[in-house]
């Protein structure tokens, strides 16, 4: 690994079809624009103990609009979570923010992916335990808070997951075990039932 120095990372840019990129002013004023999140380690950590990743390791997929929305979710903020990589293991951090993107106008072509329910992804940025960032979409992740502390539990990697919409908000069911997710609370059961109503 090369030299390292601090910084401060103050935005980012969107670009369809590319890695999220990261904006960074240093401590002698230079700012550098449009870095990957591969470019970047914690504070805190020695560069040559920080395990290096490439950066389809740590970003599995690439931007999907021009139109990026960054939040912080109250509910995940600096909680502890995990998520499966490429190479099939748990890597774990703790959440930092979510870059979601959107299509801006009914009257402006969308070619992207964005606004697709079965196409649409995410990018939760979690500080990786090993030093490293990353950034994630929601199938990949799992998050331990006081309200799921019951719920934090190893997926299967056989489990084949699907996805449903439903008027009552967003559902996932699986095949084994019948894990069903709805807006405010996961159960797991043994039915096969498709109704919520009934973990």
């Amino acid at each position: 690994m090369g030299e390292v120095e601090d910084c401060i990372i103050f935005g980012i840019t969107s670009l369809t079809g590319r890695a999220i990129l990261f904006h960074a002013i240093m401590e002698n004023g230079a700012v550098f624009y449009r870095l990957p999140i591969s470019a970047f380690i914690q504070r805190g950590f020695k560069p040559e103990e920080v395990p290096k990743r490439r950066l389809d390791e740590l970003e599995l997929w690439n931007s999907f609009s021009y139109y990026p929305a960054v939040t912080t979710w109250d509910i995940l903020g600096t909680t502890a979570g995990k998520f499966i990589g490429k190479d099939k293991k748990w890597h774990y951090g703790k959440y930092l923010f979510t870059v979601d993107w959107g299509h801006p106008d009914a009257n402006i072509l969308n070619s992207d992916h964005s606004e697709i329910p079965h196409e649409h992804k995410c990018a939760h940025i979690i500080a990786l335990d090993n030093g490293n960032y990353a950034a994630q979409p929601n199938n990949r992740c799992i998050w331990k808070t006081e309200d799921t502390d019951n719920f934090f539990y190893e997926i299967e990697e056989k489990m084949r997951i699907r996805y449903g919409d439903s008027q009552d908000g967003l559902q996932i069911y699986s095949s084994a075990d019948s894990y069903v997710l709805s807006i405010g609370y996961i159960c797991k059961t043994g039915l096969s039932s498709r109704n919520t109503n009934e973990c």
